[in-house]
């Protein structure tokens, strides 16, 4: 295949080629297909073991494409309009790439994923379904994740209430084999059950049953996508040299890079490209995040001057043919400034296929640079574990904390907060904002703001995601990752419980319960968090000058980040 990819690395290329041919004098190459255990580890630790089985999906899958396609052919002739993923991090995130990047071809459902747990955000997703027009992928690779269950007992009622006995038919389970899911999948008759292979982790699942079932639903050519994903693997093949290997070479890349200090990857896109990152965040932040190292995935961000980035930075871009000029020229500026800049230019949609093992490959390799395992996740369990005890007290959950809880409408503390929180930082930190909020066209905007203000007040790259969906994703990262970094938590007050069906709790008080667990999980972790409460989406909304209509409370902090209340 002719790769379009261009990585300009200024002073650090020499580094760069250099771990190259290391990694030939070493065999790197041929020793990962040989899923070689001692590239990241002398031990044979099960992650390492029973974790490499994505090398093989763009071969293995493409025998899986003749029968995903009758399931969708099946399905769009039920007269299903709409589908949803139920899911979390590895299970949702390549969905919805698929979706927003591919769109729904005429006549098949459109595709939509639920990965939040606030009560307003589930209410909302209910009220815009019709429960006999919509099938509902319960997706989660253990079987046993909190919130795709809770989501799945929720949405069983309503389909049941209308179609009673017939409610199966409107369920899909996608899973690893043998798992409480499978089983609860054929206890109530679900229309149908995928495996994915159980060696594949759920970071490196897209071109799985988890990310090509929702895609052959939504009319995509998944023999395509997994054509372009195998000219990729035959471009990494075990005899390719190191140098001439593009996943490789970028693995080389982001190692030598983070380990020089620039491990803020930055992300700049054409339109059509713009929610890949989303999916590249998890996959590089989830496997290098740990024992004190790690790259940043810096997503969504607003582009910015050239004198509003500090010397962090790794930029790169994502271009589709046709579009992009402007993206193109701020790429130039900054590589002209000195910061190392790669582009990977794809001809059409489908070369995500492509794309996606190249960063697979890329994510492996820098773990080895980085001296790290790149398919365990030490500390995820530990925001889980205290979660679960969050649950079990359901208290107020403010009691204990070590870190500054405020609420939004006491400006003067507010403001004082922030600027504390802030002034403390120092040069190569970075910021982090976790909104435990519904998502939503509004936030969508307002967030993206934060990270602007914050870069543009502190020259430090920020992060943002909505709780609980970013601690599949980047919640690794936050704790295990480099200690040069600060938390703001959004949280707020629901406007309702919504009980989850057939449990003892709601979703109220489990979003909760997840932002509890999270916050002291950071604490633990030495992180400095600010907690801010702010009211409920469905109070009273202001207008903020190019952000429209915004909740009262996301306002405020906005107002403050951008310089200050008068």
């Amino acid at each position: 295949m002719s790769d379009r990819a261009d990585l300009r690395l200024g002073r650090w290329s020499d580094d760069v080629e250099a771990r190259l041919r290391r990694w030939d004098e070493e065999g790197f190459g041929r020793r990962l297909w040989e899923k070689d255990h001692t590239l990241w580890s002398p031990e044979p630790v099960p992650e390492l073991a029973d974790r490499l089985g994505w090398l093989t999906l763009p071969e293995s899958m493409a025998a899986e494409v003749e029968s995903l396609e009758r399931f969708a052919a099946e399905v769009k002739a039920d007269g299903f309009r709409n589908a949803v993923v139920l899911g979390m991090g590895g299970s949702s995130l390549a969905p919805e790439v698929f979706s927003r990047t591919f769109g729904s071809a005429p006549g098949h459902p459109a595709l939509t994923v639920l990965d939040s747990t606030h009560p307003d955000a589930v209410r909302d997703a209910a009220g815009r379904l019709d429960p006999a027009q919509t099938l509902f992928l319960v997706s989660s690779k253990s079987g046993t994740t909190t919130e795709t269950n809770s989501l799945f007992r929720f949405f069983w009622k309503i389909v049941s209430e209308a179609l009673g006995d017939r409610a199966g038919r409107s369920f899909v389970a996608i899973t690893d084999p043998g798992t409480v899911l499978e089983r609860l999948a054929r206890e109530r008759g679900f229309r149908a059950v995928f495996n994915a292979p159980e060696e594949v982790g759920g970071r490196y699942s897209a071109l799985t049953t988890f990310g090509l079932v929702p895609a052959a639903l939504i009319g995509a050519d998944l023999r395509r996508l997994l054509e372009r994903g195998r000219d990729m693997a035959g471009a990494c093949a075990p005899g390719a040299a190191a140098s001439a290997s593009p996943g490789l070479r970028l693995g080389a890349a982001l190692g030598e890079l983070a380990a020089a200090g620039r491990d803020k990857m930055t992300f700049l896109t054409s339109p059509t490209m713009a929610s890949f990152p989303d999916w590249i965040e998890q996959l590089v932040a989830e496997s290098t995040g740990k024992h004190g190292k790690g790259i940043v995935p810096v997503v969504g961000e607003p582009v910015g001057v050239v004198e509003d980035y500090g010397g962090d930075r790794f930029f790169v871009g994502l271009l589709l043919d046709g579009e992009g000029k402007d993206v193109e020229e701020h790429l130039a500026g900054l590589e002209a400034a000195g910061h190392p800049v790669a582009r990977f230019h794809l001809s059409d949609p489908y070369d995500l296929g492509s794309e996606i093992f190249r960063w697979e490959v890329a994510t492996a390799a820098a773990g080895a640079v980085l001296g790290i395992n790149p398919f365990d996740q030490p500390d995820v369990q530990l925001a889980k574990e205290l979660a679960s005890k969050a649950m079990k007290e359901r208290g107020s959950g403010e009691a204990g904390f070590a870190s500054p809880v405020v609420d939004s409408s006491d400006l003067d503390a507010l403001e004082a907060a922030i600027r504390h929180w802030l002034d403390r930082a120092l040069p190569g930190d970075y910021l982090g904002i976790h909104a435990y909020v519904p998502r939503s066209g509004t936030a969508d905007l307002v967030l993206p703001a934060f990270q602007e203000a914050l870069r543009e007040r502190s020259q430090l790259a920020a992060t943002a995601g909505y709780g609980p969906r970013f601690l599949h994703s980047t919640g690794q990262l936050h704790k295990g990752g480099p200690s040069g970094c600060r938390f703001l938590q959004i949280v707020d007050e629901p406007t309702e419980e919504l009980p989850v069906p057939e449990t003892d709790y709601s979703f109220r008080v489990l979003i909760r319960a997840q932002a509890d667990g999270d916050l002291r999980a950071l604490e633990q972790r030495g992180r400095e968090v600010l907690r801010i409460r702010i009211p409920s989406a469905g109070h009273a909304a202001e207008a903020v000058e190019g952000q429209g209509d915004i909740p009262a409370g996301l306002s405020t902090i906005l107002s403050i980040l951008q310089g200050g209340i008068e």
